[in-house]
């Protein structure tokens, strides 16, 4: 638990310098039941805390993401914390939640039961973690991605443009 709340810590340092660069007409806050049952409209971003009580949706998020589902249509930077969380573009920082998906590039670390993100730097720890690129750690029960530059640890472990592309417990390429 001291692990992960020490990296959860440190992705959260990477994504904070992104706050001092927010966009412009961002709010810095967002209390959301449900979209459109919001404060701030969808179609913009937030710069700070954003509380999505069932479904939270907008553009940009950096800070504090939490909620039972999060949704970004553009990127985050952020503590990203919800049963359900979904950036349609990239992503820094901690993503921890039952189901996180990236659609972008993720950069930091994602926990939680299953991970996916089109490319991937840091680590993930999961049950089940899927990218198409991967750079750094995959721990979980199962791991796959196309290429890789790291290493995979699990019960199944899939590189599909690795030298050897399966392989139980420990996987790799550098």
């Amino acid at each position: 638990m001291r692990l992960t709340r020490r990296l959860a810590l440190t992705a959260l340092a990477l994504a904070l310098p992104s706050v001092a660069i927010a966009a412009e007409g961002a709010s810095p806050i967002q209390i959301s039941l449900f979209s459109p049952i919001q404060i701030v409209k969808a179609d913009r971003s937030v710069t700070g805390l954003r509380l999505n009580l069932l479904y939270g949706k907008n553009v940009d998020v950096t800070g504090i993401d939490w909620g039972l589902c999060n949704h970004n249509t553009g990127n985050g930077a952020a503590w990203q914390s919800g049963l359900v969380n979904i950036v349609e573009k990239d992503f820094k920082g901690f993503q921890e939640g039952a189901v996180n998906i990236t659609r972008g590039s993720f950069t930091g670390l994602q926990y939680g039961w299953f991970n996916q993100s089109d490319s991937f730097h840091g680590m993930a720890l999961g049950l089940v973690n899927v990218s198409k690129s991967a750079r750094g750690v995959q721990l979980g029960l199962f791991n796959m991605t196309e290429t890789m530059h790291g290493l995979q640890i699990g019960v199944g472990n899939v590189i599909q443009k690795g030298k050897i592309p399966v392989l139980p417990i420990v996987n790799w390429s550098m």
